[in-house]
Order: C-alpha cells, then sequence, then structure tokens
C-alpha cells in the first residue's frame, strides 16, 4: 500500500512539472527589443539591455541574450543599436480631444526658431487659405522662442496676412486680429468688449486689433468660436494626425482636461471616432468641463446620470478612451485663470458666489463617487478652496478624501497648504505653462517668487502624488521634452532662468513625474508607468540618451519607434517602414499638409 501512494506520488508530481514546464514554454515572447538602453523606472531605477513583450505587457527585460530566448518563429525582434528606450511618455494635462478638432486648420508656431519664419507661415498660409476661411495660429508658442526675442507688430501682421482674415492667439492673454479679420466679423470701435477684457484701440481712437484678456479670457474664447469650423471627416482626419505628432514625441497617453468652449460629447466626435473603430494610437482618459456659467450644476447631474466614470469607449484598448470625472473647471466663478499679464483675480473680492458654487458641485461629484480634478493657478485661491474641500470632507464622513481629487497647475501653492492637500489624500497636476509665459510672471510677481513655481520639489519630498504635462495646446506647446527641460532646469523657452537649484529635479524625477507620476491622476499607475513586468507594453526608443545628452539637447529629442499596447504607432528613421499609414490630410489647404505640427 505504502509503495503504491509512493508511484502515485511520483507520477503526480512527474505530472505537475510536466505541466509546469509546459506553463513556461508557452510564455514565448510577440516582440523583443535588444542592444537597447531600457530604463525600466521601478524604484531602483534600473537600466537593462533588452525587453520582452507578450499579449500587449512587458513579459521580461534583462541581458539580450537571456530576452532572445523567448523568441520564437513568429516573434518580432527589433534591434535598437544602443538607442535609449523609456516608458510612454503620459500628459496629465493636455487638451487632447479639442486640440485634434483643430489641428488640420492651425498654422503651429510650436518649435519655430524666428519670428521671421513665423511671419512667412502665415504668409504662405494666406496665399492658399480658400475664400470664406482664415488663417489662424492658436496658441502653443511664446515671443521668447524667437531670436528676435519679441512680439510682431500689428502692420507686420498685416502686411503679412493681406485681405485674408487672420487670429493669432498668445496664451489666454492676449488675441491678434488683422484688418481683414476685424471686417469680417463686425468689429469695430463701438463694439463692447466682455467684463475684464477689452479690444484695444490706438491714440486715434481707432481699433488696433489687439484683444486683451484683463483678466477675462472668454474675448479671446469667442473670437475662435466664431471661426469657421472643419467638418466631421476633417476633424477625425486632422485627430489622427494630432495623435501622431503626440506618438512622434513618445507620447503613449494623454489626460484630456476639457476646455472652454468644447462641449461634451458633440466636440469630441473626432476621437470617438476613432475609438469606435479601434484605431486610437494612444490610452485617452477624459474629465468634462461645464460650459455654462451658472448652470454648471445642471450640465454635471446630466452627466452623472446618463455616463458611467470608468467607461471605457475603446473596446480594442485598455483605458482607451475613458471617462475619469470632472474637470478642470467644476465653477466658472470659481476660476482665477493663468493670465500673468494682468493682476491676479481674487475670489472673495471678485467672485461673490463662488463659494456656494463651488461647494454644490463638488458635494455632487463626492455624493456620486466621481472623481474631480480642478484648475487653481494661485495659491490665495488654492488656500480658499481648500476650505470647501475640508467642509465637504467632514459632513461625508471623510468620502471627499477616500476618493481620487487633484489640483491643476499651482504655480504659487504655499507649503501650509500643500499640507493640507496630503491630509485629504489630494495629489496635483503640474504643466509647463512658466516655460512659456515665465517672463511675465516674474516682472509682475518678482524673480524670487518664480523660485518655487511651483514648489515641485516640495511636493514630492512631503509624498503628494504628483504628475507632469504641458496644458497644451494652447498656454504651451504639446511637445513634453521641453516641458521636461523646465522641470531639470528650471528655464523657459527662451532659456531664461526660473527655479532656484533647490526646485530643480533630476532627470530621472522629471521622467518619474511625466510616466507614473501621471499614471495616479487616471488610477492607472499600478498598469502603467514603468517597464516593469506585468505593466502595459507602451514605451518609446529615443532619437538621443535622454539620462545623458547636454540639457539643452533634450528639447530636441524625439521617438524613432513608439509602441502602444506592443503595437507599434510611430516608427522614424531606421524603423520608419514599421510606422502606420495615414490618410493624407484634408482639407487641401490645410497648413499641416505643408508645415506639419509642430516644427522639429
Amino acid at each position: 500500500m505504502k509503495k503504491s501512494l509512493l508511484y502515485l506520488t511520483i507520477a503526480f508530481l512527474f505530472i505537475a512539472c510536466k505541466q509546469e514546464s509546459n506553463k513556461e514554454v508557452t510564455e514565448f515572447a510577440d516582440l523583443i527589443v535588444t542592444n537597447a538602453k531600457v530604463a525600466v523606472m521601478d524604484e531602483n531605477r534600473a537600466f537593462t539591455e533588452a525587453i520582452a513583450i507578450k499579449d500587449g505587457k512587458v513579459l521580461a527585460s534583462g541581458p539580450t541574450k537571456e530576452m532572445l530566448r523567448l523568441k520564437t518563429d513568429s516573434t518580432k525582434t527589433l534591434d535598437a543599436k544602443g538607442r535609449t528606450v523609456i516608458p510612454g511618455l503620459n500628459d496629465s494635462h493636455l487638451h487632447l480631444t479639442r486640440g485634434g478638432r483643430f489641428f488640420n486648420a492651425e498654422v503651429r508656431w510650436d518649435g519655430v526658431k524666428t519670428l521671421k519664419r513665423a511671419l512667412e507661415m502665415l504668409k504662405e498660409q494666406a496665399a492658399r487659405t480658400p475664400k470664406g476661411q482664415w488663417v489662424r495660429v492658436i496658441g502653443g508658442w511664446s515671443p521668447f522662442q524667437f531670436e528676435e526675442k519679441r512680439l510682431f507688430t500689428m502692420d507686420e501682421l498685416n502686411e503679412a496676412t493681406g485681405d485674408v482674415p487672420t487670429y493669432v492667439l498668445f496664451l489666454y492673454s492676449q488675441g491678434y486680429l488683422n484688418q481683414a479679420g476685424l471686417d469680417a466679423l463686425g468689429i469695430d470701435e463701438n463694439t463692447k468688449a466682455p467684463v475684464d477684457s477689452e479690444f484695444q484701440k490706438g491714440p486715434d481712437g481707432k481699433l488696433t486689433g489687439v484683444l486683451i484678456a484683463d483678466p477675462n479670457p472668454t474675448i479671446l474664447y469667442a473670437r475662435i468660436g466664431s471661426l469657421p469650423p472643419l467638418n466631421g471627416m476633417e476633424m477625425a482626419n486632422g485627430t489622427k494626425h494630432f495623435y501622431r505628432d503626440l506618438n512622434s514625441f513618445g507620447i503613449t497617453s494623454g489626460i484630456d482636461a476639457g476646455g472652454g468652449g468644447h462641449t461634451f460629447p458633440t466636440d469630441y466626435m473626432g476621437t470617438k471616432r476613432l475609438a469606435i473603430a479601434g484605431e486610437m494610437p494612444l490610452r485617452l482618459s477624459y474629465f468634462l468641463f461645464p460650459q455654462n456659467k451658472g448652470k454648471e450644476y445642471q450640465e454635471f447631474t446630466r452627466w452623472m446620470e446618463t455616463n458611467e466614470v470608468g467607461h471605457n469607449g475603446e473596446i480594442h484598448l485598455d483605458h482607451g478612451y475613458e471617462l475619469e470625472g470632472g474637470g478642470e473647471f467644476l465653477a466658472w466663478s470659481a476660476g482665477d485663470y493663468e493670465n500673468f499679464l494682468a493682476p491676479q483675480p481674487m475670489l472673495e473680492r471678485d467672485r461673490p458666489t463662488w463659494r456656494e458654487d463651488l461647494k454644490r458641485i463638488v458635494r455632487l461629484h463626492v455624493d456620486n463617487g466621481w472623481p474631480f480634478r480642478i484648475h487653481a493657478t494661485y495659491g490665495e485661491t488654492i488656500h480658499l478652496m481648500l476650505d470647501v474641500f475640508e467642509e465637504v470632507n467632514k459632513e461625508t464622513n471623510g468620502k471627499l478624501a477616500s476618493k481620487r481629487w487633484l489640483f491643476d497647475h499651482a504655480e504659487t501653492v504655499k507649503i501650509e497648504d500643500l499640507k493640507r492637500i496630503k491630509a485629504l489624500n489630494g495629489g496635483i497636476a503640474i504643466q509647463a505653462r512658466m516655460a512659456y509665459a515665465g517672463e511675465y510672471f516674474v516682472e509682475r510677481y518678482g524673480a524670487e517668487k518664480a523660485k518655487e513655481a511651483p514648489p515641485v520639489k516640495k511636493m514630492m519630498e512631503m509624498g503628494i502624488p504628483v504628475g507632469a504635462g504641458t496644458d497644451g495646446t494652447r498656454v504651451a506647446s504639446y511637445n513634453p521634452w521641453p516641458a521636461l527641460y523646465w522641470l531639470i532646469t528650471g528655464k523657459t523657452v527662451g532659456d531664461f532662468q526660473l527655479f532656484s537649484d533647490e526646485n530643480k529635479l533630476t532627470r530621472e524625477e522629471a521622467l518619474h513625474l511625466y510616466t507614473k507620476g501621471s499614471a495616479w491622476v487616471s488610477n492607472e499607475e499600478t498598469v502603467k508607468g514603468t517597464l516593469e513586468n506585468g505593466m502595459y507594453a507602451d514605451f518609446a526608443i529615443l532619437s538621443d540618451d535622454y539620462f545623458t545628452i547636454p540639457e539643452k539637447q533634450i528639447n530636441n529629442l524625439t521617438s524613432v519607434l513608439t509602441v502602444v499596447d506592443g503595437k507599434v504607432v510611430y516608427g522614424a528613421e531606421e524603423f520608419s517602414e514599421l510606422s502606420p499609414t495615414l490618410p493624407e490630410v484634408i482639407p487641401d489647404w490645410s497648413p499641416v499638409k505643408y508645415f506639419g505640427g509642430y516644427q522639429k
């Protein structure tokens, strides 16, 4: 009997070992990248030589020789030839759906080196723009990026564009209409500007064409909204090309913060078309931004009745097109804008209903289990908002602190309020707005205040979750690399020094904020943001070594191969043949057809 049991035990162990062996044998890779410098970005900030991918996730990483043991006849192998591989970048505050909606209609000055070239682009575009359409530059640039270090004059704008209506937006601070644009919109000396804004007049009492937000940007939003739109096919086409431009920088995820003049769900159709077709080339999470001042509560109530947080509209890609919550505006009366050319708005002085409006909407989110994010530029705003959040948290027995919520921007947040944010389990998403407007910030508030605007190092030291981004496409460019350069050096796109040495980040710290840090914002930090085993296979092979090149060259980095869910979504240089084909840009006069997007 004992002998029989022994034989049965041996047989059972043999079968179990055989099954385990077979299980191991089935774990072969779909894709292996070899001979690379792979930044895993785990807690040890480890580097390795190769990475193996299976079913859209990281199977393993290690020496090339070991990874090649996971190869079969059907495995695709790519030789990185020593190039650096990083986890895919994730912009935690980027207006993706709106950017795609308008992309094919806009001349992009992002990355243009000289004002001379910027004006030449306007002249060239004016020559091809059909009657009834406009030449438009809708943000994403700074005059300090130009060698000339100045804005254009209105004479230069009119000379470049002639009788073709033209609108140029500078951040959310000023807009510029040429004479043809003023005529087309019927704006004259008697036209009344919105509150806290101005149609500038010269000494002769005539309009100059300059639109000033002081600080209310409604005057700027309204001009954008009055321009002739693209049709549905053109918007969908532009969305594809915009997302391809993002992929070209190594972006594999983005978190959409809504936006003024961008209504859900109507204005999201370009991205929704891609999601329904299974063509999303990146993972996109989105927050809902109310459009009707004074009726925000009703908008959010309707959205909460008809939409579910966590719903993914891209069934072919995990977290491919997913609703996350409300924001970045919750109540318009609580918005403090970001216009450093104008005086700081003060909620208690300027917005008598802000507290009541905000509390009602935050309570609605908390009661319905919706995460939220909220725009707040100034420390004074954040201090007051925290009073509201603490009240709601107390009234709901800690329910607010049990859900994911965060501040956006926080350039001048105070240390005592960072402690309050941490106590409520909140986070912060910071953006590179200071890289594009830092010179104006210093002019108004002083160099000392700019040294920690925002105090990102202290946020991290306190253990507050922090994500990084651009706030593109209007108040900054959507290119992540100048944003990373700003975090590392503390310098603007014009190389003006802002940060103190104590507030600068290491390259590893900055990359962490742009990967796993940003994943926290959309509650995805357990599935993406590093290249550890089991994480999403979202990564980029870079044009140069981010970790060792001179700091200034970080601005010029691009991706030569971008992979999402284990699939190539972009390829350049030696990997160009792997890049999926895009449709031709439409309409035929689109600036993107002639200039592309970011001017690399």
